[in-house]
């Protein structure tokens, strides 16, 4: 019985090797039009990983442990809202806190900025208290306000004038370390502020996906006209080594109710919350690039049975079951969907290095698509299993056609 078994199954193989060697075009545009349904879902697939593990890498690199915030934080909402109200005070009252290392308020504005008045683009502003080691400086420094001015509420002209741009900003401008530039929430405002470039560095435009430049806190509220409102878009709280986070975000929530607090992994989830629609939109591209993959693969196949219906009409007058024919249409299936599937993984690295270079040139973001390895595994298993089982229901739907009136006279 296994004997049996094994001949016909080595059978069937022969005759679908054979039957591919016989239209060797035919044949490659199979495993063409495989690769592309495969290599569609791989690339998909890892665009839909690669936006999840970038915000949560953004927040990773953070490094903090709570976000306090009127509204669940949107990288890309720049220059909206900066709903929390005296930002400064609530900071200190916060860093005064035993369990608490360090509060620091954070600002997202649209600004204006130029190498002169004349000549202005509207650019992201974040505003923070100091910059840090995590800045990778392409050229220059950072900046630091002292304590007594983290702590007080922002004076209404700019103290400090120091600016830190994306490179990208600084070509464009033409201008290095060491030079000054206009900078205002309006063209107007611009002329009458000039801030002198101290480094430049791409950490802000990495989130929210264009040049961005950042400015001290005081003086962004400053340029903005919100100093006496002390406005920002949320703060941001290192817990002390020897406290529980989650029982201080419980604390402080508690002690400021009107504020959504959130650890650093809430605030992932939130975030994710927040982009259902984008999320489902990458959800729904990935599944027509399945269903579609899968169409493909079917009509392809039930091409390629009613091309062979004299052979199969052969085989079937000499006496071969329904079965036997499934079979060998099913064998091509495995044989074209192994060899579509490792063309298009070892053609998935390459489509992803040219996408996350076009993502860095223009959207700013390096390395935005990811490829783990559940990506290729779930890739070839697409081209196995699905290109298999569309090709022996083809092959099936193949045999019952199979008459003696299709053979050549």
């Amino acid at each position: 019985m296994l004997r049996r078994a094994i001949v016909r199954t080595g059978a069937v193989v022969g005759l679908a090797i054979a039957q591919l060697r016989r239209s060797p075009g035919r044949t490659a545009l199979t495993v063409l039009a495989v690769t592309v349904a495969v290599l569609s879902v791989t690339v998909l697939a890892s665009l839909g990983v690669g936006v999840v593990e970038k915000g949560e890498e953004g927040l990773d690199r953070a490094n903090r442990d709570i976000w306090v915030s009127s509204d669940p934080v949107d990288p890309a909402a720049s220059g909206t809202e900066n709903p929390l109200v005296g930002a400064h005070g609530m900071a200190a009252e916060m860093t005064a806190r035993d369990d608490v290392r360090t509060a620091s308020p954070i600002a997202m504005y649209d600004v204006y900025v130029g190498p002169n008045a004349s000549d202005l683009e509207r650019r992201p502003a974040v505003g923070v208290q100091k910059t840090h080691e995590g800045f990778d400086f392409r050229a220059g420094s950072g900046f630091a306000v002292d304590e007594e001015a983290a702590a007080s509420p922002p004076p209404d002209e700019p103290t400090t004038n120091e600016i830190v741009i994306d490179p990208r900003i600084a070509d464009a401008m033409n201008v290095s370390v060491g030079e000054t530039i206009s900078v205002g929430t309006s063209r107007q405002t611009a002329a009458a502020h000039e801030f002198t470039v101290v480094g430049t560095a791409d950490y802000y435009s990495r989130y929210l996906s264009s040049p961005t430049v950042t400015m001290p806190l005081g003086d962004l509220q400053a340029v903005a006209g919100t100093s006496g409102t002390d406005r920002a878009t949320f703060i941001t709280v290192d817990v002390a080594a020897d406290a529980d986070r989650d029982a201080v975000a419980s604390e402080l929530a508690e002690a400021y109710p009107e504020y959504d607090v959130r650890t650093s992994d809430e605030q992932v989830a939130s975030m994710i919350e927040e982009r259902t629609i984008v999320l489902a939109s990458g959800a729904t591209l990935v599944g027509l690039a399945v269903v579609g993959g899968v169409v493909l693969t079917a009509n392809l196949f039930a091409l390629v049975a009613h091309q062979q219906r004299e052979q199969l009409a052969a085989l079937r007058a000499i006496g071969l079951s329904r079965r036997v024919l499934a079979g060998t249409i099913g064998a091509q299936g495995l044989v074209i969907g192994l060899v579509g599937g490792i063309v298009s993984l070892a053609a998935t690295p390459l489509a992803v290095l040219g996408l996350n270079r076009f993502s860095a040139a223009v959207l700013g973001f390096e390395s935005l698509l990811q490829t783990p390895l559940e990506v290729y595994l779930g890739g070839f298993a697409l081209a196995l299993v699905v290109g298999t089982l569309v090709a022996i229901i083809a092959g099936w739907r193949a045999g019952r056609y199979a008459r003696i009136e299709h053979l050549e006279a």
